[in-house]
């Protein structure tokens, strides 16, 4: 499996796009994609990474860019565990209770209730994924899930 940074490169070369610009593009500082000098690449400067690679109609895999394997997978109990805890966070949002997604108690515009949502969703989903890669057992990692 490449590494997140010479996958980013590979995408690039693949694509005839200076790394230069990739950088550029996505606020980074020149030479900030050198794999010699960055081993991951942060959450949100991936999701930079995967916004400017959709702007150039280039499919990229969000899981590719950070460097997790694809070996690492969602159970059918993790898809459970996730979708519970986003609908108990999003109960509490609408009953304006003091939690993790509340503002002073006010009612959240319907609109801005569903992106919550679906955000929310994919950080879970990104979070149970980085944990199950750094911490599952070097013995457990080769086997399929």
């Amino acid at each position: 499996m490449l590494s997140g940074v010479s996958y980013v490169r590979e995408l690039c070369e693949k694509n005839r796009i200076p790394i230069s610009h990739a950088e550029k593009a996505c606020g980074f500082s020149n030479g900030y994609l050198n794999p010699k000098k960055l081993s991951k690449i942060p959450y949100q400067k991936a999701l930079d990474l995967l916004n400017f690679f959709s702007s150039q109609n280039i499919p990229a895999d969000i899981n590719a860019i950070m460097g997790i394997s694809s070996a690492v997978c969602l159970t059918p109990k993790d898809e459970r565990d996730i979708s519970k805890d986003v609908e108990n966070i999003m109960r509490k949002l609408s009953a304006g209770e003091s939690g993790p997604a509340s503002y002073n108690g006010r009612e959240l515009d319907p609109e801005a209730a569903e992106l919550f949502k679906d955000e929310l969703e994919i950080a879970l989903r990104r979070l149970k994924l980085i944990n199950k890669q750094k911490y599952t057992p070097k013995k457990y990692k080769n086997r399929n899930i």
